[in-house]
């Protein structure tokens, strides 16, 4: 909710350059007029509580994507961190499944990035919507459970869904180093297994502090599409559709779900109390400082549980 209010203060206070969008047509809208289009996301399904009611008041305030997991498994799906969790090999629940169709109903987009290869195939099954890779590579390159192997590549294009392709080092290469022809190489494997249809750029330049030579920040990307133009296998067309005209695509094929959805009730499933006690739970939770600090101060403290081994090089 803090990070909904900044990120609306922020777009007021520089009007003159972006404008907050919840649409496609939004989207098409401040691209014409030159503005930048800002488009509200939540990376981390632990930040919904496992609550439906969370995900519809979510997109009340305009966010339109959520990631189903980060870092951590939620008690209802699971994520690709899997080294020591092996107990938790199960994908999505039950509720995990009743939550991508209320998804689906309420427009909201499904982001897979950082879902364990279990967790995806069983979205691409359950949902009714086109899904995303909103920052990922291909495993084929990289082999990494983090990365998207061939056949989900393929399962993707015949949800309708896109895989953006990330611009961290360490998903293009395995190593601490790439170059802009990583990058190149990486969505020229996409299109040749998904399609041209079904890929995007998801550079994720908020999120990541290894990035490739020649790509270093935004200002570079003319520089991948300057060497994009040399492949004559691209058209103009294909680059459009690279640039955003896919997402697009997807972002109004979602809304049409939606629409089609309407007249079914909202969803009331709440999640079994176990799988919040027993299933890798990633989630907030708060503490009280002891009672003597607590008469000095009148503060709480939050904590949040989290995996150690992000506090080096990281990625988001």
């Amino acid at each position: 909710m803090e990070q909904i209010d900044v990120i609306k203060r922020m777009v007021a206070a520089s009007s003159g350059e972006t404008t907050l969008v919840t649409s496609p047509a939004g989207i098409e809208r401040e691209f014409k007029r030159g503005y930048v289009a800002s488009l509200m996301g939540v990376e981390g399904g632990h930040s919904i509580a496992s609550s439906m009611g969370v995900v519809r008041a979510l997109h009340d305030l305009g966010v339109r994507y959520i990631t189903l997991t980060h870092k951590c498994h939620t008690p209802w799906a699971e994520c690709s961190e899997t080294e020591g969790t092996a107990p938790n090999a199960r994908g999505l629940t039950p509720y995990g499944k009743e939550m991508i169709r209320e998804m689906n109903r309420v427009g909201m987009m499904i982001d897979v990035s950082h879902a364990s290869t279990r967790t995806v195939n069983d979205v691409l099954r359950t949902s009714r919507s086109p899904v995303i890779f909103s920052h990922s590579a291909a495993r084929h390159i990289c082999d990494l459970e983090r990365n998207v192997p061939d056949d989900i590549l393929r399962s993707l294009a015949i949800n309708g869904g896109i895989l953006m392709v990330s611009f961290f080092n360490g998903f293009l290469t395995c190593n601490d180093t790439a170059t802009l022809q990583d990058v190149v190489a990486h969505i020229n494997y996409v299109r040749s297994v998904a399609g041209v249809d079904h890929v995007g750029l998801g550079a994720g330049y908020d999120g990541i502090n290894r990035t490739p030579k020649g790509l270093e920040d935004v200002s570079k990307y003319p520089e991948l599409f300057a060497e994009l133009l040399r492949d004559p296998t691209w058209s103009i067309l294909d680059l459009k559709k690279l640039a955003g005209l896919n997402m697009l695509r997807v972002f109004r094929t979602v809304e049409e779900v939606s629409e089609d959805m309407a007249d079914e009730i909202p969803s009331e499933e709440i999640i079994p109390i176990h799988d919040i006690d027993t299933q890798w739970p990633c989630r907030y939770k708060f503490a009280s400082l002891d009672f003597d600090r607590a008469k000095r101060s009148s503060t709480s403290k939050q904590l949040k549980e989290s995996d150690p081994s992000s506090l080096g090089d990281y990625e988001d």
